[in-house]
């Protein structure tokens, strides 16, 4: 996956959940324990994260520090800046070349982040829109190339509920829900 991947999926959420930014986000994000406001900051501070490891390098762990959101900041404002952190980590993505590696568990490539940061950006999307009530779908293309890259073994199907039956939110005919799950983006 792309920086161009990214840019779509944020560009995807921001869409979903703009139009809601008046609705109480305080309350659960579809089974998580966060709010949706929450979670709305876990998939910044995940795709600043990625970002600084694919800027950095880092070899052997996360860089140690955390995105703070100001508690005055609104779902609008939750939202702008995860569509920043978003941006960031495209542009890291696209301007590391192929054979840059970071640490997420392993080392892993450009692709390997901007996949990761997609699936944050899709799957907390989908809790934060279960929270607010309100109808959303993956869109295929993003899933495909999430599912192609984190889950190599996933099983044939329409893309956006297989996507969210590997991550445990969702069903799948003929198979048990999961309730623990792990994505591959570490080359080694």
């Amino acid at each position: 996956m792309r920086g161009s991947d990214v840019v779509a999926a944020a560009t995807e959420m921001t869409r979903a959940l703009t139009p809601h930014h008046e609705a109480d986000w305080s309350v659960a994000a579809g089974t998580l324990e966060w709010s949706c406001r929450t979670t709305a900051a876990h998939i910044a501070h995940d795709l600043l994260a990625y970002t600084a490891q694919v800027t950095s390098r880092a070899e052997d762990a996360y860089l140690p520090f955390d995105l703070a959101v100001r508690e005055k900041a609104t779902p609008r404002d939750v939202l702008r800046i995860a569509d920043t952190c978003a941006a960031m980590l495209a542009r890291a993505v696209d301007t590391a070349g192929p054979n840059a590696r970071a640490w997420h568990w392993g080392a892993c490539d450009p692709g390997g982040f901007a996949a990761m940061g997609v699936a944050e950006i899709l799957l907390h999307t989908h809790d934060i829109t279960r929270g607010l009530n309100v109808a959303w779908t993956p869109p295929p293309a993003l899933a495909t190339g999430v599912l192609h890259r984190l889950f190599p073994d996933a099983p044939a199907g329409e893309p956006a509920a297989v996507l969210l039956w590997c991550a445990g939110r969702g069903e799948l005919e003929g198979r048990a829900r999961r309730t623990a799950w792990k994505w591959r983006a570490a080359l080694d």
